[in-house]
């Protein structure tokens, strides 16, 4: 079978036993079709691989207007995570300057949101699309990137990224920054609740975390290193097998302010005092942050720039073609209580 980029238009009609212009007016949602050709024809389309470039798209209809925002599919409800909705405020604001009104994925099902793209593309809903995640192997990047249609990215692609636009920190430096200070503070045995295994961001944070660890001449114990989703359950599930190790970490970086809020509930439940017995060091900046009972120390990723970036790029990937753009948003570290002690 040929591959996108050598199925025509024409190969579709044969296969699906139409002409050339009910499989265009299909592309276009063309409401003279009837809905028993149209499933037909996009059965095929699916089969051959075969969905019209961005050019293609624009003879066959005109712009939506509108700009899909796939949010990472879980079975929780992900704006409970501060990160979130602050990255779709920076969205939001950087649409607020153009043209373009926001689509954003509703479904909750977990590892769905190819599907969710498939379905904006095929119903010609969307002009692009904006990714608020990155995975390793990442299924929508790929189909993306395949049938080149306009997207952004916040975060890190794992390959590929010459071909995507795409804005994040540098999760490595952050990463590695902050375990040095943690090793500078005197803090032997540091541990790790990283985010999930299959994320980038993850994996990027990890390499840094190891890399501070070996300059600094700790040994890297993988009974100290957790994955889990960001969420409190994950905060709730490691700070209590923390707080039950015989020789408890002496300092904890965490991935999220989420996840650390649900650690240092654990901490204060079980008698366990920060920073005294364990200094804690967590990610985002977000307000749980700065208004927990004893202040995070925390990174600030910049939620709110990731996400006006990420509308930035997208515009330019739809109207100017640009792709394989990159941008770095700065992060900043803020000391508070929780590593600093009481001033």
């Amino acid at each position: 079978m040929k591959k996108n980029g050598h199925v025509t238009i024409s190969d579709v009609a044969k296969k699906a036993g139409v002409s050339p212009s009910t499989v265009s007016r299909v592309i276009s949602n063309n409401s003279r079709i009837s809905e028993v050709t149209t499933k037909k024809v996009l059965k095929c389309m699916e089969e051959m691989s075969y969905y019209p470039n961005a050019m293609a798209r624009s003879l066959a209809r005109k712009k939506t207007g509108v700009v899909g925002v796939i949010m990472p599919t879980t079975s929780e409800d992900i704006l409970l995570n501060p990160f979130f909705p602050e990255a779709l405020r920076g969205i939001v604001k950087g649409a607020s300057s153009t043209e373009y009104d926001l689509l954003l994925s509703t479904n909750t099902e977990k590892d769905e949101e190819l599907k969710i793209i498939k379905n904006f593309i095929r119903g010609s809903k969307v002009d692009g699309v904006i990714l608020m995640s990155s995975k390793v192997k990442d299924e929508a990047i790929k189909y993306l990137t395949e049938i080149d249609f306009p997207f952004s990215l916040i975060g890190s692609p794992e390959e590929l990224s010459e071909q995507i636009n795409h804005v994040d920190n540098d999760n490595f430096m952050a990463a590695y920054e902050i375990t040095c200070y943690m090793s500078m503070r005197g803090k032997k045995r540091i541990a790790m609740i990283a985010g999930e295994e299959k994320l980038t961001v993850t994996r990027k944070r990890v390499d840094g975390y190891k890399r501070a660890l070996k300059e600094s001449n700790l040994q890297f114990d993988p009974d100290l290193l957790f994955t889990g989703p960001f969420d409190e359950k994950t905060g709730y599930e490691y700070g209590s097998k923390i707080s039950d190790m015989t020789q408890m970490p002496d300092a904890l970086i965490v991935s999220d302010d989420l996840v650390t809020f649900g650690a240092m509930k654990i901490f204060e439940n079980s008698g366990i005092r920060v920073p005294e017995d364990i200094a804690v060091a967590s990610f985002n900046n977000t307000a749980l942050s700065r208004y927990s009972n004893i202040p995070i120390t925390s990174v600030d990723i910049n939620a709110l720039g990731l996400g006006k970036e990420a509308m930035n790029l997208l515009v330019e990937a739809m109207e100017k073609g640009i792709r394989g753009k990159k941008v770095i948003i700065p992060y900043a570290v803020h000391k508070r209580q929780s590593t600093e002690g009481v001033k």
